[in-house]
C-alpha cells in the first residue's frame, strides 16, 4: 500500500558549517577563532527534516508550511523544488514577511547546538492547515510546536484545534516536538495542559526523551542537568509513555538518540481503531511494547536525526510491518543520516534501507536496566 502524508509545521533554512576539526570544547572558549570546513545550506524544520526523507524513502507526502517572499524564502524552495518540484505547491509564501533560519553548530563527538530565527514560523496558526488540502491523506504530521508560538497561547488552543480539524477527516494524526527554550516563553508554558488538551486527538507521539521529560518531569530533567539518557530504565520509560497513553495517545514513545527507540502501543481496541486507514494488523499491535538500540553508525552530524527516525517509522506503518519491524527501520533511518553533515544526504531509499540492515547491520551495544 502506498500512503499519502501530510507534513505539517516548522520550515526553515540551515546553516551547517563543517566542524569535524573542531574540538568539542570549542563552544566554551569564546573568543578564539576555529577553522572549519565548507558550509552546507540545507532545508530544515520537521517539514523538510521528516518530509523529505519520507519522500527519499518513497512515500507520497505533502508539504504544508509557510516561507517569506525575500532571498532566504525563495532559497527553501529551489532546494525543495529541486529534490521534487511537486513538494513546492504546498508551502504559503507569505508577502512583505523573513524567512527562518537556523545555525547548526555540530562540535566533533558533540551533539548539536542551534541558533535559531523563526521568522515565518511565528505566524504558523492553525488557519494555516487547510484540511481540503489533505482530505485524501492517510496520516499527518505536524512537528516542532515549541518553536511554532502561535500554537501554545490558551494552553495550546490552536494546536488542538488542528488535530481536531484533522481527526475529524479520519487521518492518522502524528505529533513531533522539539525542545523548549528553558529561558523563552515555550519553556514557561504548561506542557501538561497542551498535551492533556492535545493528545486526545494525536494517535501517534515519539518526542525525544529530554523534550518530554523536561515536559512532564521537570524535576528529573533539572537533576539529571537535561541528559536524561544515562539515568533511564524500562520502568522509567513504560511509566512515562502510560502516561502518554492515559492523556490520549494511541502510540507513545521516545527517541532515546544513540540509546535507540522506544514505543508502547494502548490495549484500547477502539483507540486503536483511529489507525484504520494504515495498512498494519491492529490486533498485532495492541498492548505492544518494543525498545531496540541503535544501529552503530559513523557520525558525522546528528541534525535532523530524530526527524528521520520518525520518518521511518511512519514509511514503516505504511508497509505495514509488525511494531517490532518498525521500531527497527525507524532505527535504521535515523542511523542513516548521521553519516552526513545535513538532514537528508544520508538517507537512503526503503529498499536500501532495508538490505542494510538484511545485511546484518550491527546494533550499538547498549543496555536498558529493567528497575
Amino acid at each position: 500500500m502506498t500512503i499519502k502524508v501530510a507534513a505539517a509545521g516548522h520550515l526553515c533554512i540551515d546553516l551547517l558549517p563543517d566542524m569535524r576539526t573542531v574540538p568539542p570544547t570549542a563552544l566554551e572558549h569564546p573568543g578564539r577563532l576555529y577553522e572549519v570546513g565548507p558550509m552546507t545550506t540545507a532545508t530544515g524544520g520537521s517539514v523538510s527534516n521528516t518530509g523529505l526523507a519520507l519522500d527519499r524513502l518513497g512515500v507520497e507526502v505533502r508539504l504544508l508550511s509557510q516561507v517569506g517572499d525575500d532571498r532566504l524564502g525563495g532559497l527553501i524552495l529551489d532546494i525543495i523544488g529541486r529534490i521534487n518540484p511537486r513538494l513546492t505547491e504546498t508551502i504559503s509564501v507569505m508577502s512583505g514577511c523573513s524567512s527562518s533560519y537556523t545555525i547548526a553548530l555540530s562540535p566533533l563527538g558533540r551533539d548539536r547546538v542551534f541558533l535559531h530565527y523563526p521568522g515565518t514560523n511565528n505566524l504558523f496558526c492553525a488557519d494555516s492547515v487547510d484540511p481540503a488540502r489533505i482530505a485524501d491523506c492517510h496520516l499527518f504530521h505536524l512537528g516542532y510546536p515549541p518553536i511554532l508560538p502561535g500554537l501554545l497561547p490558551h494552553d495550546g488552543a490552536d494546536l488542538r484545534l488542528i488535530y481536531q480539524r484533522v481527526k475529524a477527516l479520519g487521518i492518522v494524526t502524528s505529533l513531533d516536538m522539539a525542545h523548549p527554550d528553558a529561558e523563552g516563553e515555550s519553556g514557561r508554558v504548561d506542557w501538561r495542559a497542551i498535551l492533556i488538551n492535545t493528545l486526545p486527538f494525536v494517535d501517534i507521539f515519539l518526542p525525544s526523551i529530554d523534550e518530554i521529560v523536561f515536559m512532564l518531569r521537570r524535576a528529573d530533567y533539572d537533576r539529571w542537568q537535561g541528559t536524561a539518557l544515562p539515568h533511564l530504565t524500562r520502568a522509567y520509560l513504560r511509566g512515562l509513555a502510560d502516561e502518554l497513553l492515559a492523556m490520549g495517545a494511541a502510540v507513545a514513545g521516545f527517541k532515546l538518540g544513540e540509546g535507540g527507540l522506544y514505543v508502547r502501543v494502548t490495549d484500547d481496541v477502539e483507540r486503536l481503531s483511529a489507525l484504520a486507514r494504515l495498512p498494519i494488523d491492529r490486533e498485532a499491535w495492541r498492548g505492544g511494547e518494543v525498545w531496540l538500540p541503535a544501529f552503530e553508525a559513523q557520525v558525522v552530524g546528528t541534525t535532523g536525526a530524530g526527524d528521520c527516525c520518525y520518518a521511518g517509522f511512519i514509511a514503516a506503518l505504511g508497509h505495514g510491518l509488525g511494531l517490532e519491524d518498525a521500531v527497527r527501520m525507524a532505527n535504521a533511518v535515523g542511523g542513516c543520516n548521521v553519516e552526513a553533515a545535513d538532514a537528508l544526504s544520508g538517507v537512503r531509499t526503503w529498499d536500501a534501507t532495508c538490505a542494510r540492515v538484511d545485511a546484518g547491520w550491527q546494533v550499538k551495544d547498549w543496555v536498558l536496566p529493567n528497575a
